[in-house]
């Protein structure tokens, strides 16, 4: 498990990865950053990793035990990392600008899922956000939307 682990974390960072290896990478870094937003509240529940694997299977083509296998690599990966960069990195390299909109919307929505939004995530998303170089507005946007289509009350 943890050599699959450091094969991922080598083809983010290796510029001769094959087609396969940069979709894994960009698989791999997206789930690691819904995953924050999912570990940054104390309260982690169903609700959040359901969002997750939902916005997931919206952004990847990907089976069921796939997209499992992924949140699973994402928490480990979430668990060991000391920083955003080697994954907004990845992000920014792959996706335009509208794509790296829709993952904040996506963390948006990991963080309603459970109709309570903390302070942690909060912050975690505008670190990211800057970091995916989203505007201030795109990031408001991303969030009056995600919060519209939220289950339940939300601060």
């Amino acid at each position: 498990m943890l050599r699959s682990l450091k094969d991922l974390f080598d083809s983010i960072v290796s510029p001769s990865a094959s087609a396969a290896q940069a979709e894994h990478s960009i698989q791999l870094a997206t789930a690691v950053l819904l995953v924050e937003v999912m570990r940054a509240d104390p309260q982690l529940g169903a609700p959040e990793r359901a969002t997750v694997v939902g916005a997931l299977r919206r952004t990847f083509p990907l089976a069921d035990d796939e997209l499992e296998r992924l949140v699973e690599l994402a928490h480990q990966a979430s668990r060991t990392s000391s920083d955003f960069h080697q994954f907004t990195s990845v992000v920014n390299q792959h996706f335009g600008t509208e794509q790296k909109v829709r993952i904040v919307e996506y963390m948006w929505q990991v963080a309603y899922a459970d109709g309570h939004l903390d302070a942690h995530e909060n912050h975690l998303i505008s670190r990211v956000a800057e970091l995916l170089h989203v505007t201030h507005g795109q990031y408001i946007a991303a969030k009056l939307r995600a919060k519209e289509a939220a289950p339940g009350p939300a601060a």
